[in-house]
Order: C-alpha cells, then structure tokens, then sequence
C-alpha cells in the first residue's frame, strides 16, 4: 500500500490548533527547539493567541512549519512507517523537505522566516491582495486574469492557487484583484472574496522577494531527499540540490498546483493521502480534487495512533 503525506501552509493556523497533542513530549521538544532558535514562545502563541499576532506572516510561516515537522515526528515516534510521497502546499513544501532530511529543521526555521520577512517586504501593505473565486473553471480565471491585466496599465492579476476544481485563489495588485471579483461574479462564479491577506503570493509581484531568497538558499545546506517530494511549481520529484533550490525560489512566483499534485499521486498508485498537521483545510481539498482516494486528518494524537493501526492491516480510515 503506497500513502502520501501532505503539509499545509499559510492559511491552516488558528488559535488552539495544537490542543489534541498536548499529551506527546515530542510536539513539545518540537515547539521548544523552534521557540530556542527564533527566540519567540510559539506554544504560548498557538494556544493563546491572539489571532491577529497568530496571522502576522512572519509568525505564521514558522509556526505552521513547526507544527508540520512536530506532527510528523509524532507520527513517527508513535511507530509510523515512512509515506511513499511528501508534498507541501505553498510553504508547506520546506516542511517536506525537513520531513524527507533533506533540510534540517533548523535551517528551514531559518528560511522560513527570511522568506516571510522578504515577501512582506516585497509589496507595501495595502498594494497586493488574494482572492478566492468558487465556481469557475482554470480556463476562465485564466482568461479573467489577462482581462484585468491587459486593461490595468503597470497591474498585474494571476492565478495563484489551483487549489481544487471550482476553487481557484487569485493573486495581484489590490485594484486589480478587485476588478478580478468583479468580473468573476459577472461570468457566474458562486462566491468570490478577497482574502485577508496584504502579501500577494504566487505571483510576479513576488519577484524581488524570489531574488532575496536565492540569495539566501546559496549559504544553506540542503540534501537528497530520502522520499520523493512532489514540488507546487511542476508537480514533479527533484533530487539533485541545484534543482530543489530553483524549485523554491520559482514557487514563489508562480501558482501552487494543487489539483495536479493530488491526481499525480493517485496515477503513482496512492491509495491514502494525509494531511500531517492540525486541521483540515488541505483534506477538504483533497476530497473535491479525488474521491476514490482514502483522504486523513491527523487533527489529534488519537488520529495518527488510528492510522498507524489501520494502515499495519492495509485498511485506513477514511474521512468523511
């Protein structure tokens, strides 16, 4: 039985997201070793809050990647075997790579927090913005986003996340993710909103933010991967440094391809996908995306140690 792991990213945070693990030491080593590198308390933030200073970028990156490597070792502490696939979604992929010890924890701490501070930096609060448009199909978001473009002298509007069918997060200057809204609504979406997010990734206003991190990776010692990793910009595995680094720094800049990461590992026979951090923002998509896939939630300790037991008898739980 081949299964697949999947981490989340920005946008899976929320006060209290930690509270089902509160019984395994090593979620807690994990939260104390981050808190000793970056010197900030990320437990007393993820189970106290507030809110707001949970979604500040700069602390939300290190602190969903904490919580994926704290979810994965859990896993494997309580006797998980070792998934056939890893894949992350947006800054989820560092979180497979400290997964797959192709990046020390350490060093991804270190990353993280140099990409959330450079891609703030990027675009001045209040230029960018996301939306999410529910109810169109990719060819017209696509179409939409040169509508915009072509008619906005100096804007830009691009596809940023092909999260599921129907589910489609765009990416821009602030004018003109509105203006997208606008005619996303016009051609019959069934919902479209802004997302409350200043920083537009995913898209060429992060450019100067992708050139910073080059910069960055070139000083940061990164291996193999020890398990295949489906990366956001091509869908495809890369095992040679040179090539993960340009992964890194494109996915940046260009759309997370969701849709085709689930539907590859369903053509490589995966029978199971897994979303190795609390909550379940990336199942809800997982199931939209492919339904004769088995799809996990490790929400609490007590579904990893369930599927731990179903998956020794070759029969996994599936969610619902």
């Amino acid at each position: 039985m081949k299964f697949a792991f999947v981490f989340p990213g920005q946008g899976s945070q929320s006060v209290g997201m930690m509270s089902g693990y509160e019984e395994l030491s090593i979620v807690h080593e994990t939260f104390q070793e981050a808190s000793d590198i970056l010197k900030q308390d990320f437990w007393s933030m993820v189970n106290a809050g507030p809110a707001e200073e949970l979604n500040v970028t700069i602390n939300t990156q290190p602190l969903m990647l904490t919580a994926g490597v704290a979810v994965y070792r859990a896993w494997a502490s309580l006797g998980g075997a070792k998934p056939s696939y890893l894949a992350g979604h947006s800054l989820g992929e560092y979180t497979a790579l400290v997964a797959a010890q192709a990046l020390t924890f350490a060093d991804a701490l270190s990353l993280v927090s140099f990409r959330a501070q450079v891609m703030q930096e990027a675009v001045p609060e209040g230029v960018g913005g996301m939306a999410a448009i529910l109810g169109l199909d990719d060819e017209t978001i696509k179409l939409i986003c040169r509508e915009v473009t072509n008619s906005a002298a100096g804007e830009v509007l691009e596809p940023a996340n092909f999260n599921s069918p129907g589910q489609i997060v765009i990416a821009g200057h602030r004018n003109a993710v509105l203006r997208g809204i606008e005619l996303a609504k016009a051609k019959g979406a069934k919902r479209a909103v802004i997302l409350p997010m200043s920083i537009p990734s995913h898209c060429t206003l992060m450019y100067p933010a992708a050139e910073k991190l080059r910069q960055q990776l070139e000083n940061t010692a990164l291996h193999s991967p020890d398990t295949p990793i489906l990366h956001n910009v091509d869908v495809q595995p890369q095992h040679d440094v040179a090539s993960i680094k340009d992964s890194l720094i494109k996915q940046l800049y260009n759309p997370v391809l969701w849709i085709e990461t689930i539907r590859t590992f369903a053509r490589a026979d995966v029978t199971s996908v897994a979303e190795c951090g609390p909550g379940k923002v990336l199942t809800g998509l997982n199931k939209r995306i492919d339904r004769n896939l088995e799809h996990l939630s490790f929400t609490d300790s007590d579904a990893i140690k369930h599927a731990i037991d179903s998956l020794k008898y070759g029969s996994v739980y599936k969610e619902t």
